[in-house]
Parts: C-alpha cells; structure tokens; sequence
C-alpha cells in the first residue's frame, strides 16, 4: 500500500483538529462578546472541521480499525490542544497535564500494539 494511505489521514485529523479547537475555545479569548456570536462562529468553524474528519475517517477505515482511528484523534486533539493553550490562550501546561498526557499516549500504544 501506498505511504499516501497513511499519511493521509492523519494529516486530515491533524487539520480537522485545529479547526475544532478553534470552534471550542477559540471564543473563550473573547469573552466580551455575545455568546450567540460565539455560538454561530463556532459552528461556522465546526463545519470546516467535519468537511475534514469524515474524509478522515472514511479514507482511515481503509488501513486502520475503528479504534486507532480514534485513539489517534485523541491523541492528535491533546497535542493541538497543549500548543493552542499555551500560543492562543496563554495558559501554562503543568506536571499534571503532562502526566494526563503520558497516560492517555500510554494507552493510545497499546491500542496500536496489537492484541496481547
């Protein structure tokens, strides 16, 4: 099988991701406008996302099961999320995500490992 088959996936989470973390948060650095704004602007962004993840996930099905797939969007959502949080909102990331972290990649390896 091509590389392509792979790869593409992955990179459409990854893009999927990032607009999907802007649906969610991205609102929270403008707190000062209407939440009905913020509303709309999220689904507007929310779209994008899905015009992004079914593709993903159509085009995934055909090299990785249900449950990689999934666990590699988790993954995927927890590194967008820690570079969204710490450039876009500022926020710090602590030990304690850091841990949380580990742990869920610690699972993602054994979704990907095979059955033992």
């Amino acid at each position: 099988m091509p590389i392509s088959q792979y790869v593409t996936p992955i990179l459409l989470l990854i893009a999927s991701n990032v607009f999907m973390t802007f649906a969610w948060y991205g609102h929270l650095k403008y707190k000062s406008s209407p939440l009905f704004i913020a509303i709309i602007a999220s689904w507007a962004i929310a779209f994008v996302e899905y015009c992004l993840a079914v593709p993903a996930n159509r085009f995934g099905s055909a090299v990785y099961s249900t449950a990689q797939l999934k666990t590699m969007q988790e993954v995927i959502t927890l590194i967008v999320f820690a570079i969204f949080s710490v450039f876009y909102l500022k926020e710090a990331i602590t030990l304690n995500h850091v841990v949380g972290f580990a742990f869920i990649a610690a699972g993602a390896f054994f979704v990907f490992k095979g059955p033992l």
